[in-house]
């Protein structure tokens, strides 16, 4: 229903009542009319009235728009309790590590007055020093003494801290850590986190990567305030979202990838084994994490790859999705595989009776040597980094998910099909697989065309004078 109020003059304000939004707040919108002052008192009021049922027959029809309300309100009470039904955990989380910038630079305007200009300004300041929001935190005493003046070892400040025992060894050696792990420190330990953490503002700016997640959050708020009715167009589609320089995957070669697995001989057989199913498969870290031994069929060689296990410090360790549609998805696996996980399981199974009842039989394939409890992906990673280092002369900087670019790269220069390469590693279309790993194509279209001419012209050797 319209209510109409007489402002000044022949002036007129319009107000039509469209119920009650998800945060419980009235939705109104309004409108202001001016009626010709040469009408008649009651000509006046016959023209005013039409114009309120035609505005509220408008507001009804979804035919007017809202572009009253300003960014900040939109995202905080419409935009983001819609997404946070739809997002993943991490993606959601790392949403709200961006808003804070956007908040501070155009959360004051409102939708309908946010020009590209205001995102280029507000692009260009990203880009300026200062603008880091993640404060490291240095610990000013010495924790190791600490801590053993308490008869504490670290594994067990590890487990009343919910801290990694990797990142307390790093807090020990002096190095940064986030607020989260200093806030957790402090509350075990009674101390304030002033007297015993010295914060470590960083002058770095954001990588370009980082400022067109900045524009991709704006872009995917801007288009549903136009579907929604909010807005006619989104501004974000007249501005070049800033430009990031494309780099090459790192991997490693086949020479290389012979020496990693030569290297892992060494070392226990939890790690070795994740590792070489890693080169072998080309999976995700979070694909191999998240495997259940029901997901391996031992008899048919295959694995089935269907959840992706993930860390955050809120949530903590957790089963979700696998990445994309796609990512989930049955891939048949070499016997080198097959019989790694058969060696593998029974020494899991050896460690669980020796465990006893300190282990937790959760179906994991890859888990906490003494618990049976599914490994923390950033530990799991932190330790392939520092097997790394220990071997640097042998094998060049590369991550745990340079593993699953070694595997593309191997397959597509052993002239596998791109769409074989594409469904193995989960890629949704080839074009995907084709965009990562354009050096790998390039390199192996030049090795088969010199293969044909090889083949096709052989260098005769009767004909040479």
């Amino acid at each position: 229903m319209s209510t109409i109020q007489k402002r000044s003059n022949n002036t007129y304000t319009i107000t039509v009542s469209l119920g009650y939004g998800a945060d419980g707040k009235q939705i109104r919108r309004t409108k202001t009319i001016e009626a010709d002052s040469k009408l008649t008192p009651k000509q006046i009021e016959k023209y005013v009235q039409q114009e309120a049922a035609l505005f509220e027959a408008e507001c009804r029809q979804g035919l007017v728009l809202n572009g009253n309300i300003k960014l900040q309100d939109f995202i905080e009470n419409e935009w983001l309790p819609h997404k946070k039904r739809e997002l993943k955990i991490r993606t959601y989380k790392r949403y709200t590590e961006m808003l804070p910038r956007i908040y501070s630079a155009l959360g004051h305007l409102r939708l309908d007055r946010i020009r590209p200009q205001h995102l280029m300004s507000f692009y260009e300041q990203l880009s300026e020093q200062g603008v880091r929001l993640d404060v490291k935190y240095r610990c000013k005493i010495n924790l190791a003494e600490y801590r053993k003046k308490r008869a504490m070892s670290r594994a067990e400040l590890a487990r009343q801290t919910d801290i990694s025992a990797s990142t307390l060894a790093a807090i020990e050696q002096g190095k940064n850590c986030s607020e989260e792990n200093a806030k957790k420190l402090c509350a075990f330990l009674g101390e304030q986190l002033n007297d015993l953490f010295d914060s470590q503002k960083t002058d770095a700016t954001l990588s370009p990567k980082t400022i067109l997640h900045h524009h991709r959050l704006l872009s995917s708020a801007l288009t549903d305030a136009v579907m929604w009715g909010h807005i006619l167009n989104n501004p974000c589609n007249r501005v070049r979202p800033p430009r990031v320089k494309k780099t090459e995957p790192r991997f490693l070669d086949e020479v290389e990838a012979k020496r990693l697995f030569e290297l892992l001989e060494e070392e226990r057989i939890d790690f070795k084994t994740a590792i070489r199913v890693l080169v072998l498969t080309g999976c995700r870290r979070g694909e191999l994490l998240g495997l259940h031994w029901s997901d391996v069929d031992f008899e048919q060689s295959l694995i089935s790859f269907k959840e992706n296990l993930l860390y955050t410090p809120e949530t903590g360790i957790y089963l979700d999705t696998t990445k994309t549609d796609s990512s989930t998805r049955v891939i048949k696996v070499s016997q080198m595989v097959i019989n790694d996980l058969r060696k593998y399981k029974v020494w899991q199974m050896e460690r669980q009776l020796v465990m006893g009842d300190r282990w937790t039989d959760t179906g994991f394939v890859f888990t906490n040597f003494e618990t049976g409890k599914p490994l923390n992906p950033d530990s799991f990673s932190k330790k392939f980094i520092d097997f790394i280092k220990a071997h640097q002369d042998d094998l060049p900087y590369v991550s745990v998910h340079s593993m699953r670019h070694t595997n593309a790269t191997l397959m597509i220069s052993s002239h596998v099909a791109i769409t074989t390469v594409a469904a193995r590693l989960g890629h949704a279309n080839t074009s995907t697989t084709a965009k990562i790993y354009a050096h790998a194509i390039k390199s192996a279209d030049e090795a088969a065309a010199e293969t044909l001419e090889d083949l096709l012209n052989p260098n005769d050797s009767t004909n040479t004078a």
